[in-house]
């Protein structure tokens, strides 16, 4: 088999630029805005090919552990899940996932990806890729450049210089997002968006991010190197990872480097940074406009409505954006999307439960414990799945016609609807951590199937 590269999922961010669906509790990667999956599942699946790609590492905090391995569940997929003690940008991020990296692999090749974004062209995405492995493997860091679409000025440009290989090409230079007419004469002269992606060779990366602040790498190697296991995760040590600088990894390494490379890409992408970039990929009605639930219209052009629950109506207005959830509505001009983030500075004040969590957080943390020899009931749930840590001992799992032994720090997903039975086969109690989540946690949705209690 060839050589594999290693994705590095970076899943930390709070997302405040589509609120008020998305909220530091729960943030943009994690909700279903285009179909069933999070953009983060959608960013696994993107690099689930194992003839291409290994293991992939995720990088999240605490508050989302449980929700990333849910999701990575709900797919039936998993990862090295590491957890950042805090934020301290995409740099010493993602110095710490090419640091770890290096454990599995000395000569790892690492590609670097956000969790929130979209690419609609999957195949020319990994063809990307493929085309990147060689000069990242050369000892470049390699970045995705987009094809523009139309002059953007969300986005940072790439200037691309001479070529290497293929289609990739050195970096002429990094500049940052511009004005209309600035960014309208980069597209002419053949920039790139930086997507803000990149591929390289863990050891390069380290390399060179050591060249301008050493401090920090050691630092961070030292947060990786004495990284505690919890419930199967790994902790960064918290005393280390937190002197580490934070920046960005554009500003600490990309912008400095003489190694960058850039391979130019057309896949659909979107970093999704706002209400405008959601309305640009939804389907849309004869008159422009974009529903997410129940929305309706009249004499009404190019709005978008996302509710998750209240009935929408809207008459004679264009260009609007209405956000509406359970405790919180937002009514926006499309165009002006950059406000929203100070918008959201002025609610942490006034109303800061409303940045923070949805009304309805519908989460239980259990520890259980089963004596050795016992068995807790068949079951199932209907309004809720379960997600089970082992701490201590063996369990045998039964999930409907399946049985699964587990050990120590592994940890098994049970769907809502899933009948479920939980055994301890050894000579010590069992121990484990149970994650309930769903619409209703009450006792009264237990559905006993079988039970040695009598209960059912």
């Amino acid at each position: 088999m060839s050589k594999r590269i290693i994705p590095l999922i970076m899943c930390g961010g709070a997302g405040t630029r589509l609120w008020p669906s998305s909220r530091e509790g729960r943030p943009k990667q994690f909700l279903p805005l285009f179909g069933p999956r999070s953009t983060f599942q959608d960013t696994i699946l993107r690099i689930s090919d194992p003839a291409l790609f290994d293991r992939p590492i995720v990088i999240t905090s605490e508050a989302y552990r449980f929700m990333v391995r849910e999701q990575l569940a709900e797919i039936d997929s998993d990862a090295d899940i590491l957890l950042e003690p805090a934020r301290r940008d995409s740099g010493p991020a993602i110095a710490a996932g090419a640091a770890f990296a290096i454990t599995r692999d000395k000569d790892a090749i690492v590609l670097a990806l956000a969790a929130d974004h979209v690419v609609r062209d999957v195949p020319a995405f990994v063809a990307a890729c493929r085309a990147g492995l060689v000069e990242a493997d050369n000892g470049h860091i390699v970045t995705f450049g987009v094809t523009p679409e139309r002059p953007a000025v969300e986005y940072g440009y790439i200037s691309p210089g001479d070529a290497l290989s293929g289609d990739v090409k050195r970096v002429a230079k990094f500049v940052e997002k511009p004005d209309l007419p600035t960014a309208t004469r980069y597209v002419e002269a053949g920039y790139l968006w930086n997507s803000g992606n990149f591929m390289f060779r863990a050891s390069t990366l380290l390399d060179e991010y050591r060249g301008v602040d050493a401090d920090s790498v050691a630092t961070i190697s030292k947060a990786v190197a004495q990284a505690g296991r919890d419930l199967g995760f790994f902790t960064l040590d918290a005393d280390a990872f937190k002197q580490a600088r934070a920046i960005s990894v554009d500003y600490a390494v990309m912008e400095k480097t003489t190694r960058a490379a850039v391979v130019p890409v057309s896949c659909g992408w979107s970093d999704v940074g706002s209400w405008l970039a959601v309305w640009e990929l939804s389907n849309k009605d004869a008159d422009g406009n974009a529903a997410q639930g129940l929305a309706v219209f009249e004499d009404s052009r190019n709005c978008n409505v996302a509710s998750d629950g209240p009935v929408v109506a809207l008459e004679g207005v264009d260009d609007l954006v209405v956000v509406a959830t359970q405790d919180a509505v937002l009514v926006s001009r499309q165009k002006d999307a950059n406000n929203l983030k100070r918008l959201v500075a002025k609610l942490k004040v006034a109303a800061p439960g409303v940045t923070t969590d949805h009304l309805k957080t519908h989460r239980q943390v259990k520890r259980l414990v089963v004596k050795a020899g016992e068995r807790m009931s068949l079951q199932m749930h209907h309004h809720r799945s379960e997600h089970w840590i082992i701490v201590r001992g063996t369990a045998r799992v039964t999930l409907d016609d399946t049985i699964r032994m587990m050990q120590e720090n592994e940890s098994i997903y049970i769907p809502i609807g899933v009948s479920h039975r939980l055994e301890n086969p050894g000579k010590i109690p069992l121990e484990l951590i149970e994650v309930q989540t769903g619409s209703y946690l009450g006792e009264d949705d237990i559905v006993r199937i079988e039970d040695d209690y009598k209960r059912t």
